[in-house]
């Protein structure tokens, strides 16, 4: 938990989701993050005791901004399992645009940096998380194939919807949005099975 001022803490936040964007990969440092926010290092480290309790702060922080939870009502509100795996990727697909500069920094930053490894585990459990849930609600339903277990259903769409996989279609290969939600749609009911009743 942090402490201080709350509109230190916010300063704090946005400088650091700014400068994240910036980065493209190199390395944010609490230095860089306290001058661009116009406060001392004292300061920043009285709002989060870690780098790496600011960058899980501020993954978090812009999560709140940009209202995910509100993103994810349909799908949460779904009544069949299928609803909610379209409604989550559709979602998710129209979500990682928004956060790719902070992704793409966080996971550059990952394979030499602790704490960035951290913030980006920690979004990835959340994005594990929802695709549990969406596979539970097709298990419920009788449409989850026999050829996996809910966690093996929830290891292949975790791994469906990466970040990476969607920076090699859509940037790569210069897919457009609706092209890229429609497919990930498509080859996550033929590999979850969500075609027909297995109950």
């Amino acid at each position: 938990m942090s402490s201080g001022n709350p509109e230190t803490r916010l300063k704090i936040l946005t400088s650091a989701w700014r400068l994240l964007e910036a980065a493209q990969g190199r390395e944010v440092r609490m230095s860089d993050i306290a001058k661009d926010a116009g406060v001392s290092r004292q300061a920043l480290y009285l709002h989060f005791p870690t780098r790496a309790d600011l960058l899980v702060a501020t993954t978090h922080h812009i999560d709140a901004v940009k209202d995910v939870d509100a993103r994810l009502a349909r799908s949460r509100a779904a009544t069949t399992g299928t609803e909610r795996l379209d409604a989550f990727i559709d979602a998710w697909g129209n979500y990682i645009p928004e956060i790719y500069g902070v992704a793409k920094a966080l996971m550059g930053m990952g394979d030499t940096d602790e704490a960035a490894k951290l913030a980006w585990d920690n979004r990835m459990e959340a994005l594990r998380h929802g695709c549990r849930a969406a596979v539970d609600a097709l298990e419920r339903d009788g449409r989850l194939s026999p050829e996996h277990s809910p966690a093996q259903a929830t290891d292949l769409l975790w791994a469906l919807l990466s970040v990476r996989i969607w920076e090699h279609l859509t940037i790569d290969c210069r897919w457009p949005r609706p092209l890229y939600i429609e497919t990930m749609k498509a080859l996550a009911q033929k590999a979850l099975g969500t075609g027909t009743s297995v109950g």
